[in-house]
């Protein structure tokens, strides 16, 4: 359990907080260019404001002088000196005006003013850092007469400390924020992962205890969610895997019986014919020995016909078939066990009847059961009819007995393998699950109607010839879609 969570874990810090601060950590630092590009933008756009502003005030003059005289009028009276330093330029690009009172230093590169020296709108702009280490913005615009000539140019500088400390603020809050989203995502992570851990430990126990045979453990559901869902399938599971192994239980047990009965009888006759008796007693004997060695043998094939089927190794060998005759035949056995047993069995047959497709002894198989079984819950004095019948292309036998009937609860699993509504009666309890799987090999149906102390009606439905080949998706049987094949084949020939 502790690797799944390692395991789970991993893969969600991985895909969600990995990918969150990825993405968190990539929207900051585009944030940061945006609000910094932002900033430098608006200084750059209120300087450039200001140079046109002075170059307004300057108006047509022509000559250096003029160009001197009033751009010392307009440093003097410059209103922004505490925001921003604007400097006079002569032709040789010496100072000779600065709003901060202060002498210049001439050993400062101005790129800017390279720049606008020889760019063609006569301006340049510059960002970075004085000799003393501030972080600046500055712009020059270059002054010419109407032949081109220089006659002099305007500086405006702006300290960028109070923007980039602006723009810091700005960036620590957007980590901050980031950080503060990430630490939500973790967090609420982790609540959620321990609300899908926590369940997945105790299904994890659960079906541990499941798998050592402890089918009566069942798993607290606390949501109603998917989890909660995969805890009531579970639970299911266990109880019908207690249902099964109860049946299974009781299918040995009833085997176990059913075996030890004849093979008592046999041991106790050869015992007795071997002390030696007369001849009328070892007649006897050997009849029963004989009879009890059949049952043994019956009770053998059948598990072995069951085991088969259940394997998926059981094979039909299918012709087209009259089933009145496979009927009549079963029914004829059974005549005189029922006249032994004070009950009666009566035969209301169709006297025309479809063929079908199917394996002769898997159907008279089937017969057998369901007989055996109506003989076997019906009173003495009782009756079963067993009635034959077509409608609507399908071959229909109904066997109806007034015997005891099946409780409602049991009903629903009567079909199923080693169930037994009636643990008194003898019987491996498979008989009836055998005859359902071959009728439904046969493309049929097995339908049980019952109510008890009433009786039960068994109806088996077998796809007459002509409405398997009309829908032969009614079966996909093997052994009888080959036949269908081949018969579409002959009459394409």
């Amino acid at each position: 359990m502790t690797k799944t969570k390692k395991s789970i874990s991993r893969r969600w810090f991985v895909n969600t907080v990995g990918i969150a601060l990825v993405i968190l950590s990539i929207s900051i630092f585009a944030l940061s260019i945006t609000v910094q590009t932002s900033t430098y933008t608006g200084i750059q756009q209120s300087l450039t404001g200001r140079v046109d502003e002075l170059l307004n005030w300057l108006g047509g003059t022509r000559s250096a002088s003029e160009f001197n005289a009033i751009a010392r009028d307009y440093i003097e009276h410059f209103p922004d000196k505490n925001d921003m330093e604007i400097m006079a330029l002569n032709r040789t690009g010496s100072v000779f005006a600065t709003s901060t009172g202060f002498e210049p230093d001439h050993q400062q590169d101005m790129p800017d003013y390279e720049t606008a020296l020889k760019s063609d709108d006569n301006s340049g702009q510059w960002v970075g850092e004085l000799d003393s280490g501030e972080r600046v913005m500055a712009i020059t615009r270059v002054i010419r007469d109407s032949g081109g000539g220089l006659t002099g140019s305007v500086r405006y500088l702006v300290s960028l400390e109070k923007a980039d400390q602006q723009i810091s603020r700005i960036t620590l809050a957007l980590i901050a924020g980031g950080v503060f989203i990430m630490l939500l995502i973790t967090f609420s992570g982790i609540y959620f992962i321990r609300s899908i851990l926590v369940p997945v430990r105790q299904v994890s126990a659960g079906a541990k205890q499941i798998a050592e045979g402890n089918f009566a453990v069942r798993i607290g559901k606390q949501r109603d969610d998917e989890l909660g869902e995969l805890c009531d399938s579970i639970n299911d599971m266990a109880g019908e895997l207690a249902a099964t192994e109860q049946m299974k239980n009781d299918f040995i047990s009833s085997v176990s019986h059913e075996l030890r009965t004849p093979l008592t009888a046999i041991k106790g006759w050869a015992e007795t014919l071997h002390s030696g008796t007369d001849p009328q007693t070892t007649d006897k004997g050997v009849n029963v020995i004989i009879r009890e060695s059949e049952r043994l043998s019956g009770l053998v094939e059948e598990l072995l016909d069951f085991s088969r089927l259940q394997s998926g190794r059981m094979r039909l060998r299918v012709t087209r078939l009259d089933i009145l005759a496979e009927l009549d035949e079963a029914v004829y056995l059974f005549t005189e066990r029922a006249r032994t047993e004070n009950k009666r069995l009566d035969y209301e047959e169709d006297k025309v009847l479809s063929p079908v497709y199917g394996d002769v002894d898997r159907l008279r198989q089937v017969f057998v059961n369901i007989l055996d079984n109506a003989l076997k819950y019906t009173e003495s004095g009782g009756e079963i009819t067993v009635t034959s019948m077509e409608e609507t292309g399908w071959v229909k036998v109904v066997t109806k007995d007034t015997g005891c009937g099946i409780p409602a609860e049991h009903l629903p699993n009567i079909k199923k393998k080693f169930y037994k509504a009636n643990q008194l009666v003898r019987g491996s309890g498979i008989g009836l699950a055998m005859a359902d799987e071959i009728v439904t090999m046969h493309g049929g149906k097995l339908d049980v109607t019952s109510q008890e102390g009433v009786g039960t009606t068994v109806t088996i439905s077998l796809p007459a010839c002509q409405t398997l080949e009309a829908r032969p998706g009614l079966t996909d049987t093997p052994e009888i879609q080959k036949l269908l094949q081949e018969r579409k084949r002959k009459e394409h020939e």
